[in-house]
């Protein structure tokens, strides 16, 4: 089977709607692999699949429904990705950490405190855990948390020269 587009997304009730009474296996894929347009992958039951998205389409996103037939749907999960919860206490020590991590050119995403991504409801920067970033944190007294959580958006590789 080779899926090229998105049929809909099980978290919304259009896509709810699709999915009622229908058997689910689930493809589960990586952070990294979400921005792949195409890819070979094994659904939870063992059906070898491919996708093949169109140039410019959207990432592949948790709850995603490639397939439907009239009994069975194949629907991505995303694999809780190791990330670090950075939450600044003040703007000075918000600058100080985005420049300190900026210039090790590793992405980033960010969240205010009312979007629900950080357990503890606080505006915060996140990103893929590397133990040299966790070490600088906690050399410099800035809260944080390591975490295991999928992300709204994947994490994207950022281009750079020097």
């Amino acid at each position: 089977m080779i899926f090229t587009d998105v049929l809909g997304n099980e978290s919304t009730p259009a896509g709810e709607k699709l999915l009622a009474d229908h058997h689910i296996e689930r493809l589960l894929l990586d952070d990294h692999e979400l921005r792949k347009r195409i890819l070979r992958a094994t659904t939870d039951h063992g059906t070898e699949v491919g996708v093949r998205l169109p140039a410019g389409a959207a990432p592949l996103a948790d709850g995603d429904i490639l397939y439907l037939d009239d009994h069975n749907a194949i629907v991505v999960r995303v694999n809780p990705t190791d990330v670090l919860i950075i939450r600044p206490t003040t703007l000075k020590e918000m600058g100080f950490v985005a420049h300190s991590l900026g210039n090790r050119h590793l992405p980033a995403q960010f969240y205010a405190a009312d979007s629900g991504f950080d357990p503890e409801g606080a505006d915060c920067m996140v990103v893929q855990y590397d133990h040299t970033v966790e070490d600088f944190l906690a050399h410099h007294g800035v809260a944080y948390s390591r975490e295991s959580k999928v992300t709204p958006e994947p994490f994207r590789h950022v281009e750079h020269t020097h």
